[in-house]
């Protein structure tokens, strides 16, 4: 694990944005990426920014419906800090911090239409505990 270049790493945490971070069924199915909703029937693209300004923005929002725009700044941060990997100044503490953080709260969505009776699978928060602990768990441990 710290064989594995800055640069596979910023390319893991990359890949996670073509991902479904959510898959949503019953009655329409939906995938839920950090860059938008994607709607089956019709296949449509709704951008996240659209969707802000679409619903009302962030404030008009569900509060389980937060979750989505809220772990997607985790994820950019994450990102941004993998980029920073590359660039030699990245403390990997905050990188997989920032992943935890963006499928912690992007469970909340799942958890929220799992209440409205739709199936909700969280993929995304899955893969980013996954790469938090494959890639940056072992940095946890070097406390300067």
């Amino acid at each position: 694990m710290a064989g594995i270049s800055a640069l596979r790493r910023l390319l893991a945490v990359a890949v996670l944005a073509l991902v479904p971070w959510t898959i949503l069924s019953g009655g329409v199915f939906t995938l839920v990426f950090p860059f938008g909703l994607v709607n089956a029937t019709p296949l449509h693209l709704t951008t996240l920014l659209d969707y802000l300004r679409f619903t009302g923005g962030f404030a008009a929002l569900p509060g389980f419906l937060r979750a989505w725009p809220t772990s997607v700044l985790c994820y950019l941060g994450a990102l941004l800090s993998a980029l920073g990997g590359v660039m030699g100044r990245e403390d990997r503490r905050v990188t997989g911090g920032l992943l935890v953080l963006a499928g912690i709260t992007h469970l909340g969505l799942a958890v929220g239409f799992l209440r409205t009776g739709r199936l909700a699978i969280p993929l995304g928060p899955f893969l980013a505990f996954v790469l938090a602990w494959w890639l940056y768990w072992p940095a946890r441990r070097t406390v300067p």
